[in-house]
């Protein structure tokens, strides 16, 4: 089968589409023939985590399909049913942290950029009826991580001020369809005008321009929640605009790792701050129901076929995607 491959040199330089054996199910599996992948951040980060002499490994967490194969044992679900991949492996209840076991389709196990993947049953939920090919494989991922960051660390209610700095990616498309679902008011942030007037167009109450002063633009308006992703060059920016006792999540550093903060002015302001990532079985089911009460679709920037694959991960690494890339698996 044709696949998007790691293999040999670190970085996109060992990206391949290539071909792969097919794979088998084994007890308690499904076999998935995949219509549509979804690109993720994600990624783009595994290349540069392995090492030269790695075993190729597919990539891709996200994908959609038909059950083609069942391993034994298998009984919740039929050969023909129409499905989307939790991309979770072995975290099944909601918990303060994912167990020691968890990890992520696409590394270091085979992942969804090919035209068959193989999971464990209970990682396979229905496709969503209202949903087209191209949305169901783009909604696991980043979904999840907004879901578990907004409800389950942020506990975000009716008539809070939620504040998303870097507007654009598929998570903060997702947080902000979310938030703005749930009752809560949305403030968003990007460098780019574009994004900023989709933003407003998607449900953005307030629209803020990244190089500007947050604290002039805002009024001196102190927020209830603010979902930090970009890290080092706004971590501290987005306390500023925090109310004291505010909480702030995080879950990303795509602008660096490390931060410092000033833990005086931290504990004086009796802020919470809490880290985040994924999320379980449990809240992966749980976003789907919010997803289907709410008539939300995701957002879709473009589809590439899979053989253009490299193409499309020099597109996201560029920045200027808003919402989603999908991958269709074959012509």
């Amino acid at each position: 089968m044709k696949a998007i491959v790691h293999h040999g040199p670190k970085g996109l330089d060992g990206v391949k589409y290539t071909d792969m054996k097919e794979p088998e199910p084994k007890a308690g599996e499904v076999k998935v023939r995949l219509k549509m992948a979804g690109l993720n951040h994600r990624d783009l980060l595994v290349p540069n985590r392995r090492n030269e002499d790695d075993p190729a490994v597919i990539l891709g967490s996200d994908g959609a399909g038909v059950i083609e194969e069942l391993g034994e044992g298998v009984t919740d679900v039929l050969v023909g049913d129409e499905v989307m991949i939790n991309p979770g492996l072995r975290w099944r209840e909601k918990s303060d942290a994912p167990p020691k076991e968890f990890e992520i389709l696409g590394f270091p196990s085979h992942g969804t950029f090919a035209e068959s993947v193989v999971v464990p049953a209970e990682n396979v939920v229905k496709k969503p009826a209202q949903f087209s090919w191209e949305e169901a494989a783009v909604l696991p991922l980043s979904a999840l991580t907004a879901y578990r960051a907004l409800f389950t660390r942020a506990k975000v209610k009716k008539g809070d001020t939620v504040f998303i700095p870097g507007i654009g990616s598929g998570v903060a498309t997702y947080m902000l369809q979310f938030a703005r679902a749930a009752g809560a008011r949305v403030i968003v942030t990007s460098r780019n005008d574009v994004k900023l007037e989709k933003a407003a167009k998607l449900g953005a109450d307030v629209v803020v321009h990244t190089n500007s002063d947050w604290n002039q633009e805002l009024a001196n308006e102190k927020v209830d929640i603010v979902i930090e992703s970009v890290g080092a060059a706004t971590f501290n920016r987005s306390l500023k605009v925090l109310r004291p006792g505010g909480t702030i999540v995080t879950f990303g550093a795509s602008a660096g790792d490390m931060i410092q903060i000033n833990i005086r002015e931290f504990f004086y302001g009796q802020y919470n701050l809490f880290g985040s990532t994924m999320g379980s079985q449990e809240e992966f089911e749980e976003m789907v129901k919010f997803v289907q009460n709410h008539n939300i679709k995701p957002v879709l920037d473009k589809v590439f076929p899979l053989s253009e694959a490299l193409e499309a991960f020099h597109y996201m690494d560029e920045a200027e995607q808003f919402g989603k890339i999908a991958f269709k698996i074959k012509e």
